[in-house]
């Protein structure tokens, strides 16, 4: 099978970089950053961010093949901020973003656990509830 092994997929080997950076020389104020062992979850993630950002004139990245794990970030700029500085911003911001997505997630979560009162089907279909329903004028009768 042409499949590599999936620990190939995502650990970084020794002495392997896990972003790398090319200027690019024929568009002013843009770079070309390599992001290894990862995919399209984090290249629409880093993508969605940058172009949120005022600076940004380009943002957009490409997996090339799907058996090399790694994508292709292009980042241009109005030139008031490097493509690196923009990046670097992205990633705190989204870092920021999950945290916060996470903290409310679990903030949530422990709230289902201390309930104790969850009925058995989350539709609240079962039992008495299950024989109301569809009795009454639903937007389906004419």
């Amino acid at each position: 099978m042409n499949a590599p092994n999936r620990f190939e997929l995502f650990v970084l080997e020794d002495g392997e970089k896990p972003v790398e950076v090319t200027e690019d020389t024929k568009i002013p104020n843009a770079a070309t950053f390599k992001i290894v062992k990862q995919d399209h979850t984090l290249g629409n993630m880093i993508r969605a961010q940058v172009l949120s950002m005022p600076q940004v004139l380009f943002a957009g990245y490409k997996v090339p093949h799907p058996l090399h794990p790694y994508f292709l970030l292009k980042i241009q700029t109005d030139g008031s901020m490097t493509p690196q500085a923009v990046l670097e911003q992205a990633c705190t911001k989204l870092i920021a973003t999950i945290s916060s997505l996470e903290a409310k997630f679990k903030r949530e979560f422990s709230f289902k656990t201390t309930e104790g009162n969850v009925p058995e089907d989350p539709y609240g279909t079962t039992g008495a509830s299950a024989q109301n329903w569809g009795t009454g004028k639903d937007y389906l009768d004419f």
